[in-house]
């Protein structure tokens, strides 16, 4: 539990029903910040600290501990916050499910030096720990094309062996659902490129579109319907999970 935050809203005779009232969120929200790894919004941080007369960071010290891209965090916030993730990939097995080494290789393959490529593998890793949360970590739904199965990454086949066998760890949990999108499904959406689509427990939802550019964040209603669309027309060339979970295993094995 984060003791300080829990003390904070005490002293400053607020609850999370009232706290929450003040900056525009969910009671539920507000309740999540009392548990260690959930830590507001950017948007959210210094009208909280504020009204508990407190420091941000004497709040949320993991703040100023972080690792990944300033530009990334806003994201990684919403991650913490969701109940549910709903990731198409087309090129990479998604963050959240990587091994470090697949992780390390695929940022290594960019521009980036070696002191950057250690801390931006950490922090992708150290997102990771969402999944972990006993009662009230999201529930992250993730379709792959077939390709991110088949495409080498790293010089080291085992390498590829070793993810595959941590997604078949993943989707034998209640957390982690898995789809593929074969590679003989004919032209679809998801060529477009990847994305993923947050929901939140206040009943919002916010998308997180990438890019080769800088990636965006995306909360206006026409833009979620248009990914919503997409994500629905996706899921309709994908396989079923059972069928999913056999090629998984198949492209495990071919990797051995």
């Amino acid at each position: 539990m984060n003791h300080a935050f829990v003390a904070a809203l005490a002293e400053a005779g607020h609850t999370a029903e009232s706290l929450a009232d003040r900056i525009g969120v969910h009671p539920k929200t507000v309740a999540r910040w009392a548990n260690p790894g959930h830590v507001p919004q950017s948007r959210h941080r210094a009208s909280v600290a504020e009204l508990l007369a407190r420091d941000a960071e004497a709040l949320w010290p993991d703040a100023l501990r972080r690792r990944e891209p300033v530009w990334f965090r806003p994201w990684v916030d919403i991650e913490r916050e969701a109940v549910t993730l709903r990731s198409f990939e087309l090129a990479w097995v998604p963050g959240l499910l990587q091994t470090e080494a697949y992780a390390r290789a695929t940022l290594a393959g960019g521009v980036l030096t070696p002191d950057a490529v250690d801390e931006f593998t950490a922090a992708r890793i150290g997102r990771q720990a969402i999944l972990d949360r006993d009662a009230d970590g999201p529930l992250l739904i993730a379709l792959l094309d077939e390709g991110v199965l088949r495409r080498r990454v790293g010089d080291d086949r085992a390498l590829m062996a070793a993810q595959l066998t941590r997604l078949l760890d993943h989707v034998e949990t209640d957390t982690v659902q898995l789809q593929i999108v074969p590679a003989d499904a004919p032209s679809y959406p998801g060529l477009d490129g990847p994305f993923t689509i947050a929901d939140l427990p206040d009943g919002s939802r916010v998308a997180h579109v990438d890019s080769a550019a800088q990636a965006q964040i995306l909360d206006a209603p026409s833009e979620l319907v248009s990914l919503e669309r997409r994500w629905e027309r996706i899921r309709g060339e994908a396989l079923p999970r059972g069928r999913s979970l056999d090629l998984l295993r198949e492209a495990a094995a071919s990797w051995t």
